[in-house]
């Protein structure tokens, strides 16, 4: 009977070690399961931020169930907010994190705060004002205002009142506006007569208009620096029965701009500014987690001008955005 016994306690002991070393093989297999990527964007006030987000989590999700990397999703509506924010992410110690600054000037200590704890920093869409990033992925802002320029030449013959719709204080706000600038500066028929922020809103925007309207009896063209303020622009024109205004233009892709080019709508042309660009920085920041170093440290997407003549090229009726 002893003997039984003991044979029988050898048995269950043999067990307990082959279900730990089972356990432990489980752990190992689970991939990169202590990484964390830190997400910190605005919150979706708008259709590109909202297309976005939905492109950061789901490119999130994807590293997570192919690789095992954590992720953590935080939104915010003003510069506090998301200051905050970061310095949760910090106090987490999360691998690395990825940033789009609601406001460049104010969210760049911030950005210096993760650098100063060694966290790698990526940045995308609005660039910081200092050199905090490890990387940066961003549209060709410079480039679209540029292009509009260029195209505002060619449609108004050189010669045109303009009115600009700005966003707010921001890398990409000072950098499309200084490309427009640039681009019509040396045609002396072009000025921009009124120039007010639309903040990236399509409400907001609408109300601004409405007072430019109000104020300026004769306007030949609108540059908007958003396809969201684009719209809002536009609605305000139609309301108030103005047909001096030859066209609008915007920035991003929107479904609506594009069926607004393809249908001969007053918003005749926009300039490509993906919000899948946060998709390259998402898979970045998973590298930078692993401890790779990356292949460059500025990812630019290219500012496509859009027009009736490739508008079908890009549209797409399932779009979100």
């Amino acid at each position: 009977m002893r003997k039984l016994w003991l044979f029988l306690l050898a048995l269950f002991v043999i067990g307990l070690v082959a279900c730990g070393e089972e356990s432990s093989g489980d752990s190992e297999g689970g991939g990169d399961s202590d990484l964390t990527i830190g997400i910190s964007l605005p919150s979706a006030t708008h259709g590109w931020m909202g297309a976005l987000i939905d492109n950061a989590e789901s490119q999130a999700k994807e590293i997570q169930e192919a690789e095992g990397i954590n992720y953590i999703m935080t939104n915010a509506a003003d510069p506090n907010s998301q200051a905050n924010d970061v310095d949760d992410l910090i106090s987490q110690d999360v691998d690395v994190i990825v940033m789009l600054p609601i406001e460049s000037a104010a969210l760049s200590p911030v950005g210096q705060k993760v650098k100063d704890a060694g966290i790698p920093l990526v940045i995308v869409d609005r660039e910081l004002e200092n050199d905090a990033a490890t990387v940066v992925v961003k549209g060709d802002n410079e480039g679209i205002g540029v292009n509009a320029g260029e195209y505002f030449i060619d449609k108004l013959g050189g010669k045109g009142k303009i009115v600009e719709i700005t966003g707010p204080p921001s890398s990409v706000t000072e950098q499309r506006g200084a490309g427009f600038k640039e681009a019509i500066e040396g045609t002396d028929g072009m000025e921009i007569i009124a120039s007010q922020s639309g903040d990236f809103s399509t409400e907001t925007s609408l109300e601004v208009m409405q007072n430019i309207l109000q104020a300026q009896p004769e306007i030949d063209a609108v540059f908007t620096q958003d396809d969201g303020m684009a719209l809002g622009v536009v609605q305000a024109i139609k309301e108030a029965g103005r047909e001096d205004i030859q066209f609008v233009t915007g920035a991003g892709g929107a479904k609506e701009v594009f069926e607004s080019i393809r249908d001969d709508g007053l918003i005749s042309a926009t300039f490509l500014y993906s919000p899948t660009m946060v998709r390259e920085g998402v898979k970045i920041a998973a590298e930078l987690a692993k401890g790779e170093e990356p292949e460059e440290t500025m990812v630019i997407m290219e500012a496509t001008e859009i027009i009736k003549d490739n508008v079908e090229e890009q549209y797409d009726p399932d779009s979100k955005f």
